[in-house]
């Protein structure tokens, strides 16, 4: 809750911009803003509003989804990254020659600890030691990706300066920004819906971030989720606060971020730090909101001390040092807070959660279930909270808050004089304030002539950040499960026949016909197929559906390998395994031959026969074996010749003994009759 400053500071705050200039109607407008004091003042501020009183409010502190994207843009707004989040970055140089693109994007204004992991479209891809990106495998090493941590003294990328040397020299080092180089080279048309299935990859990171937060307790700077440290930080950086670190009461920072490194138990029974977390912004951001959501996160409050320095309070519950009683205070209004319209039944919680990608993610809802016809909600939303049971805990103080009773408190000066330095107050007023504690919420008046505070405040209870996880944290909402591109699966019980097809004219081709399972209306199945002793390689994709599937004519008689792949929308699965196959135009075997004759002679046998009247005859094959059985047989000749004729083949280099032969009739593709025996020939 907002903590109080001094009450002379209004005073003087309003002197200041009659002095620049600002009109008194002008300052009539904004006063009711400055004695507000509303939360989490940031304390130099006032003159920022005179400056800005007429210029457009800044832009807001991006939600978590609005780093999925990189940025173009002539000149982008600085970024700044505190603790991890995840992010895109802002186009430095994007250009393509010789097929390939080369995008620089910086990342963060600052160094960075380091990159956590690199996403290409929200796939989580991992890069070797050189860059190249091979996991997930379908970017095959197309892809590569190489960062600079943002050093005080960078180096630039040579494969840029190599590439573009007469618009990118070693000079673009990009000192202290912290960047990201991504090389995408060109792939063939039918490789490009397989490699890159989302198009051109868009890169983003998960990074831990600013490696310059200062730390007071060890007087060192480095990386930290501490909150409060991220504080201190913008409070004291050119896009924050503007102030100096010898403007701040460091006592009080350093025991906000103690607190905020202390361990609480979560609803699982894990330790986790009560006040950790990260988030990102850009320099054009309203400081002032940019400095509530760390506020709010931690359960901070600035204040500035009475000797001008900048404190804080931390987000813990502090025993009241200042107790009224009934002789310290003049009037007491109080406000029970029972009305129907200004109750909270119920507390939302959104933040973002790094298990869901770093997007925003709503908490379990703290209190009682609303019915539907009375949501008296409110809702909590913070994208530095990166923690479940982070956020419940910050649900329940502002269900707390929401519902404690008001009072206003009109004391004396001298008991109450300090109470603009405090958070929490004792008030003992019975019967309705029995040593109640008061916490500030509003900016405390001071009357000099009366010599009176008077200061509005929420009675919480001792116990307001007391929290139970087990039962009070309750169960978050299911992480969605990202649904992984499954590759184009294998064509489905292929299988290959060889079919013929009438040419005309009394002749015949063959050509095969593959089949398939049919598995999806979008599938395309292409059939590839070439001879297996070498030769022009074909192929041919049927329509989607389609789940059969046919190649062009053959080459009568020759042995082909067949194989096939599916296709769906512009992405395809391997090759199958190959099918052989020998191309037949004609399946149909010829009559046999008759008269067959065998004579043997010197070295050598002769062998006659008459060929069948089949009009597809074109000739006959010789086998011989030293047994009388064809199995044995080798082929030792083919002998052409017309159908119905008287035809004969000697066959020599034949050693002395018994042989035995036979004669097969063969059609145009090589389709074979039954052997006919030529009986036992003797050869001298």
């Amino acid at each position: 809750m907002p903590e109080t400053i001094a009450a002379v500071i209004l005073p003087s705050l309003i002197q200041a911009l009659g002095a620049i200039g600002v009109p008194l109607a002008t300052i009539a407008a904004i006063a009711p803003a400055l004695a507000l004091g509303a939360s989490y003042l940031l304390i130099g501020g006032a003159l920022a509003l005179a400056s800005t009183a007429f210029q457009p409010p800044k832009p807001e502190a991006p939600k978590p989804e609005d780093g999925k994207y990189n940025l173009k843009q002539s000149v982008p707004p600085l970024t700044y990254s505190l603790g991890p989040v995840k992010k895109g970055g802002d186009y430095a140089f994007l250009e393509e020659t010789g097929g390939t693109a080369y995008h620089i994007t910086v990342i963060a204004a600052h160094g960075i600890e380091g990159f956590v992991q690199h996403y290409l479209h929200d796939e989580a891809v991992n890069p070797s030691a050189g860059g190249a990106v091979n996991d997930p495998a379908h970017f095959n090493n197309h892809v590569a990706i190489q960062t600079r941590l943002g050093d005080a003294a960078s180096t630039a990328y040579s494969e840029v300066v190599s590439a573009f040397p007469a618009i990118w020299t070693e000079d673009h080092r990009g000192d202290g920004l912290a960047t990201v180089m991504l090389l995408v080279q060109s792939v063939a048309s039918e490789d490009l819906q397989s490699t890159y299935p989302s198009g051109m990859p868009l890169h983003t990171a998960i990074i831990q971030g600013h490696n310059g937060i200062y730390d007071p307790r060890a007087d060192l700077s480095g990386y930290t989720e501490n909150i409060p440290l991220h504080r201190l930080w913008h409070l004291t950086h050119a896009v924050g606060g503007k102030l100096t670190m010898d403007e701040m009461y460091l006592p009080d920072w350093e025991a906000a971020a103690d607190v905020a490194d202390e361990t609480v138990t979560n609803r699982s029974g894990g330790s986790e730090p009560r006040y950790h977390g990260g988030f990102w912004f850009r320099a054009d951001n309203d400081p002032v909101q940019v400095g509530r959501i760390m506020d709010q996160a931690a359960e901070l409050v600035i204040y500035e001390r009475s000797d001008g320095l900048v404190g804080v309070h931390p987000g813990e519950y502090v025993e009241p040092d200042i107790r009224l009683v009934q002789n310290d205070i003049i009037s007491v209004n109080y406000d029970p807070n029972k009305r129907k319209a200004s109750t909270v039944l119920a507390v939302r919680g959104r933040y973002t959660d790094p298990a869901k990608g770093y997007n925003t993610a709503d908490a379990a809802i703290y209190g009682i279930p609303y019915p539907s016809d009375d949501e008296r909600t409110k809702t909590v939303e913070n994208q530095a909270v990166q923690r479940h049971n982070h956020m419940a805990r910050l649900q329940k103080i502002a269900f707390i808050r929401a519902n404690a009773p008001r009072v206003t408190v009109k004391a004396h000066y001298e008991p109450a004089k300090d109470v603009p330095y405090r958070r929490f107050v004792r008030v003992h007023l019975p019967p309705k304030l029995d040593e109640s504690v008061v916490e500030i919420i509003g900016r405390p008046k001071l009357s000099l002539r009366n010599l009176t505070m008077e200061f509005e405040g929420i009675v919480v209870p001792a116990t307001l950040y007391a929290f139970n996880a087990a039962t009070e944290e309750g169960e978050p909402g299911a992480n969605v499960t990202p649904v992984e591109p499954e590759d184009v699966p294998l064509p489905a019980d292929f299988a290959v026949t060889i079919e013929v097809e009438d040419v005309g004219g009394g002749s015949t081709a063959a050509y095969g016909e593959a089949t398939f399972t049919f598995q999806n209306a979008t599938f395309q199945y292409e059939v590839q197929w070439e001879p297996t002793s070498g030769g022009a390689l074909q192929s041919t994709t049927g329509a989607a559906g389609e789940t059969v599937v046919r190649t062009g004519f053959l080459a009568d008689g020759v042995e082909y390998k067949f194989r096939s792949r599916t296709w769906s929308a512009g992405a395809r699965s391997d090759w199958t395994s190959y099918v052989t196959l020998t191309a037949t135009a004609d399946p149909v075997a010829p009559d046999d031959v008759t008269l067959v004759t065998g004579t043997g002679g010197v070295g050598q046998v002769e062998i006659e026969w008459t060929a069948p009247n089949s009009s597809n005859y074109v000739g006959a094959r010789i086998y011989l074996s030293a047994t009388n059985d064809f199995e044995t047989a080798i082929l030792q000749a083919t002998e052409y010749g017309a159908p119905n004729a008287t035809d004969s083949r000697t066959i020599t280099g034949q050693s002395a003994g018994t042989v035995y032969g036979w004669v097969v009739a063969i059609n145009g593709s090589g389709v074979e009759a039954f052997p006919v025996a030529t009986g036992a020939m003797t050869v001298t």
